[in-house]
């Protein structure tokens, strides 16, 4: 049994397979597993939500039917019980997120690998799946050439195409397009976006915005996302203001519509309330009062808190005219319009978007147009925000297709 790939999916899977009783050889291009997994994990891996399931599943959007019995066999709940099993206790954060309770990913992977090589997975590193021989066998670039390998089945975890440099390059796309597989085209996920140009022969920010804020975060602050139906979605967090654009954790809870608008429309527009826990009329009673010989910024800073970062956007995006009407001001306040023009390089992405498509795969996640060619894991087409969705899901799968590998094994064959 080969499992090509070693994230989180692919581990999982591996797990899955060993306790069948199956032998386990994983293969994995880089010198060690799991590269991804620790860099999420720098800043406190976040392992799961804790929120109710079915509000879990609604941040799989479009795809939540697919991945439903996925992690109804394992749901966030199980997640916790599993890590608790390889002595990685957890606790859920003011936000909802389940973390570990050292923040740190290292230790949760180093259990886990120690498990599975005690069970008998046996590992092969800097090995790159380049497809398959003429006679069916993998085959792998390697330091020392091009090697084989025989599977009886085979399960590809290959990620999607964020990061490339720690393994995930999605060149895996082509070689089951090949083969007959619907690969839907990979694309930026929880990601950042450019500025659209905020005036007359410029691109992006100011040069005085980006030298004086980039890398500073917006908080606290709402976004109102308006959707080309007319539905309107707003959430509070926090993001960054970065050389480009912005990018962050509130960014990333839009991204997918702010995406799928700029490819449908060449441009998409956020609307930012940067006093959140004001009315409307409360801001318009601040700033229509008079304020004497105070200049503007003193007077906002005074009467409303509006300072710093908050204060240079909106130099950067209103005009003066704008700046000095009290009830324009007062309305941009409450919702102050950013307009984007693209997504970052989708290397830079903490996700992807598109993969091999749900249709391509039987009940056994099983490739329709190569048997004995099992997928999970982000080179699915699916996509979530952060916050702990992205893992679990991975992990659901890994152990799905593993379970799909056996009972694919175990059914009569014809």
């Amino acid at each position: 049994m080969a499992v090509v790939g070693g994230g989180p999916a692919g581990l999982m899977a591996a797990e899955m397979l060993i306790n069948k009783g199956f032998r386990v050889d994983l293969f994995d291009a880089m010198p060690s597993v799991g590269r991804k997994f620790l860099l999420a994990g720098r800043g406190g891996l976040n392992l799961t939500h804790s929120e109710e399931l079915p509000t879990f599943m609604t941040r799989f959007a479009e795809r939540q039917s697919e991945l439903a019995p996925l992690i109804a066999d394992f749901t966030p709940t199980d997640l916790r019980d599993w890590a608790t099993g390889l002595g990685i206790e957890t606790f859920v954060g003011t936000s909802g997120r389940v973390f570990p309770t050292d923040m740190k990913a290292a230790p949760l992977l180093r259990a886990w690998l120690h498990r599975l090589r005690q069970a008998g997975v046996r590992f092969h590193m800097r090995h790159r799946w380049l497809g398959w021989a003429e006679d069916g066998a993998l085959r792998f670039a390697t330091s020392q050439g091009e090697a084989t390998h025989q599977a009886t089945a085979t399960v590809l975890a290959l990620g999607g195409a964020s990061w490339a440099r720690l393994g995930s390059d999605g060149a895996w796309a082509p070689i089951l397009q090949t083969i007959g597989a619907n690969v839907a085209p990979l694309r930026p996920a929880n990601c950042g976006f450019d500025v659209a140009s905020t005036g007359p022969q410029r691109e992006g920010w100011s040069e005085h915005l980006r030298t004086r804020f980039a890398g500073q975060p917006i908080k606290p602050v709402i976004i109102e996302f308006r959707d080309d139906q007319g539905g309107i979605t707003r959430q509070q967090g926090e993001f960054v203001l970065t050389d480009t654009g912005v990018e962050g954790s509130l960014i990333y809870a839009f991204s997918a519509r702010i995406r799928d608008q700029i490819d449908a429309s060449s441009q998409a527009t956020i609307y930012l309330d940067l006093l959140p826990s004001h009315t409307p009329q409360q801001v318009l009673t601040e700033t229509s009062r008079a304020r004497g010989p105070r200049s503007l910024s003193t007077h906002l800073k005074s009467r409303l808190g509006i300072q710093g970062i908050k204060m240079a956007l909106l130099h950067e995006l209103l005009s003066p005219a704008e700046l000095n009407n009290p009830a324009i001001l007062a309305e941009r306040l409450k919702a102050l319009p950013v307009t984007l023009s693209k997504a970052r390089p989708i290397d830079e992405a903490i996700s992807t978007a598109g993969g091999v498509t749900f249709e391509s795969l039987d009940a056994n996640g099983m490739l329709k147009a190569r048997p004995g060619v099992f997928c999970c894991g982000e080179m699915l087409d699916w996509e979530a925000p952060t916050g702990g969705y992205l893992l679990t899901a991975s992990l659901a799968s890994g152990r799905a297709v593993g379970a799909g590998v056996w009972r694919h094994l175990s059914a009569p064959q014809d």
